[in-house]
């Protein structure tokens, strides 16, 4: 199949990429490199451009071929989104409308739609299933519950098909430490805390420790990023066997604390790690778990990395083999 993934160059982009290439299809990438990096994907069709350029979408839809669209370009920063919810909006809905219906102009009607738990915002219940309320507590979650509702929309008038995959914290890095997590400025915890224990960061900060959990600290749901490529390669395959649309839940199913996550890495390093710990932060849940069983039901998906300490190894063989990340 030929297939345009938006947003390619970036940290799960770059691994559903390498997934799609080793199944066999034909990938083209289109990124505007504002957070990727053009050597993640070496080697791979590129088209360096922007999801609201429609004449970009109708040439590249034309050139390539393309029968379906994986869309991971989007702005993804919490906090930045609460600051700045025009830009989020912009970026987010308005440009991925104009995806959709470049899309429909050209008759490329499959879509697997890179979403998240924000849209879920603080839960009433965990594990966190697909029919859980959503009631996003940030622009950020806001704008991908929005693009969610007009692919539902543009189903039911034009015949798109699309999965919409609302991932919780992905990690990890490709078992052959090719690629890996380069954000600037990096937010996620695991990188974090390898940063602090390479020295890149004097020391890591702890936002509250007095959460309802077992240690204090809040509880979280990693995913191999590797997994994730997988599950966006198989509902891929599902649309182009015939299913009309579907949301997927993607998590390991179980919760890991900050301070778990912090002596895993210290005991896969042989190093302990400096901490400093500080207050809660504004709209932090205690905990966030997924429940990924129906995507295990009608897909067959498993995760391959179902621990924590095989996540954090292969984080770890990137980012000690690539201190400063991509090389620019």
């Amino acid at each position: 199949m030929n297939i345009l993934v938006t947003g390619g160059a970036g940290y799960i982009g770059s691994h559903t990429v390498l997934e799609l290439v080793e199944r066999g299809h034909r990938v083209v990438v289109l990124d505007n490199l504002s957070k990727g990096h053009r050597a993640a994907v070496g080697g791979i069709e590129f088209v360096h451009g922007d999801t609201g350029d429609a004449r970009l979408l109708s040439e590249t839809f034309k050139k390539y071929n393309i029968e379906a669209v994986v869309h991971f370009a989007a702005s993804s920063l919490v906090g930045e989104s609460v600051q700045q919810p025009a830009a989020y909006y912009q970026n987010n809905v308005v440009k991925g409308l104009a995806l959709l219906d470049a899309m429909v102009s050209s008759r490329v009607l499959k879509l697997v739609f890179s979403s998240t738990a924000a849209v879920y915002g603080e839960p009433i219940e965990v594990p966190i299933m697909e029919d859980h309320p959503t009631l996003p507590t940030n622009p950020y979650g806001a704008t991908k519950l929005a693009f969610e509702a007009a692919m539902l929309w543009y189903s039911g008038a034009y015949g798109l098909r699309y999965a919409s995959l609302r991932y919780f914290n992905a990690a990890g890095a490709d078992l052959a430490g090719k690629i890996g997590e380069d954000h600037h400025p990096e937010t996620h915890l695991i990188p974090l805390v390898l940063k602090a224990a390479m020295g890149s960061v004097a020391s890591l900060a702890i936002f509250g420790t007095d959460y309802p959990t077992p240690d204090g600290t809040c509880v979280r749901d990693y995913i191999h990023v590797s997994d994730l490529a997988v599950a966006h390669a198989l509902a891929l395959d599902a649309l182009s066997a015939g299913r009309d649309r579907a949301v997927y839940n993607l998590g390991n199913g179980n919760g890991y604390s900050v301070l778990e996550v912090i002596r895993t890495a210290e005991e896969v390093i042989g190093k302990p790690i400096n901490v400093k710990y500080g207050p809660r932060r504004p709209g932090d849940p205690a905990v966030l778990v997924a429940g990924s069983g129906r995507i295990k039901k009608e897909l067959g998906w498993r995760p391959r990395f179902a621990d924590l300490k095989s996540i954090i190894e292969t984080a770890w063989l990137w980012h000690s083999s690539h201190p400063a990340g991509f090389e620019k």
